[in-house]
């Protein structure tokens, strides 16, 4: 397999639900104008518990936000890795999973202390991590792939780093869970939509993005399950592909027509990890949950952001995996 080093030099900001406001008007610009930005790689994720978006831009559209108080960004470039089978680009080769990477990529990563920010969208899985951290992570994965840097949209061999100072093999070691996890309510769909068609939807899809605070309020006030219902919505505009992870209620507001769906219309549940902020440092977070999915031959989108991390299995897993991951997290004790 291929793993290929995407060209863009990426920036991860935080922003508090009550400060979007601030910056509305270039998110929107970034996914809706994009042409008229010299931005290639966005993504916008909102948890409304903590209430918090997560922006990931690359360095020609970060310069569509504002500089102010009210965005937190990550003290690091970041650079997206994308694990491609039978060659070509992420656009034109099947998903790989994060689980099928577990033991390939994540892994040896965090074996090597090197943290990792994950994005799964409709189209592929994304590896981000951080620019200096580059050399360790093609040395540690170079016996596994053929790395490839991608350079003005082509491929080419990635330098050989040579890194062998400090640079020790690490021993396998059982990573247990160590964070809190929970499963709402909610039942998720991961789809995409035609580019060109955007603009029909345009104003729905900024109503969900920034406005509605979700289909929450509207739910009947004795509904028992309800304090178990989040708000999350991802968006991703990435290399002219788009991407939506919305749970079943925000779908049903989209014209069926217009969004991708497999034909099995399968539908996802949610694990979330975290009691308090993650921080981008702490190694090993995905891999304590990847691992345990990649045992039992589960798939998974995973979707990282400053408090949380986010697992969405298939719906009919769930019980199971809250079992098995249960499992590892009493393996800390």
């Amino acid at each position: 397999m291929e793993l290929h080093i995407l060209e863009h030099r990426l920036q991860v900001a935080s922003v508090a639900k009550e400060s979007i406001s601030l910056f509305t008007y270039g998110l929107i610009k970034l996914a809706f104008l994009s042409s008229k930005t010299r931005c290639v790689f966005s993504t916008l994720t909102h948890s409304a518990t903590p209430g918090q978006y997560i922006v990931v831009v690359s360095a020609g559209g970060f310069i569509e936000l504002p500089s102010s108080e009210h965005l937190s960004v990550a003290d690091a470039t970041w650079l997206a890795l994308n694990v491609v089978s039978g060659g070509g680009s992420f656009s034109s080769s099947q998903p790989i999973g994060v689980t099928k990477i577990a033991k390939s990529v994540i892994a040896p990563l965090a074996d090597q202390n090197i943290s990792v920010f994950m994005l799964s969208t409709y189209q592929t899985d994304f590896i981000l991590v951080r620019e200096r951290d580059l050399p360790f992570v093609t040395h540690t994965l170079s016996s596994e792939f053929t790395i490839l840097r991608v350079v003005n949209g082509e491929t080419v061999a990635a330098d050989n780093t040579g890194i062998t100072n400090g640079f020790v093999k690490p021993k396998m070691v059982q990573r247990p869970i160590i964070h809190p996890l929970s499963s709402p309510s909610n039942r998720f769909c991961v789809t995409s939509l035609d580019p060109d068609t955007l603009p029909a939807v345009a104003t729905l899809l900024m109503d969900v993005m920034f406005y509605s605070n979700g289909v929450k309020d509207s739910m009947a006030a004795g509904d028992e399950h309800d304090h178990d219902h989040i708000r999350f919505f991802s968006f991703s505009l990435i290399e002219g592909y788009i991407s939506l992870v919305m749970d079943v209620q925000t779908q049903q507001r989209f014209p069926s027509n217009l969004l991708f769906m497999s034909a099995s219309g399968e539908l996802w549940k949610m694990v979330r990890i975290g009691g308090q902020p993650l921080g981008f440092d702490e190694c090993g977070i995905v891999a304590q949950i990847s691992e345990p999915l990649a045992a039992a031959d589960i798939p998974a989108y995973y979707i990282s952001t400053f408090k949380f991390d986010h697992a969405l299995v298939p719906e009919e897993n769930i019980n199971g995996v809250i079992s098995a991951l249960k499992d590892s997290q009493a393996g800390k004790h």
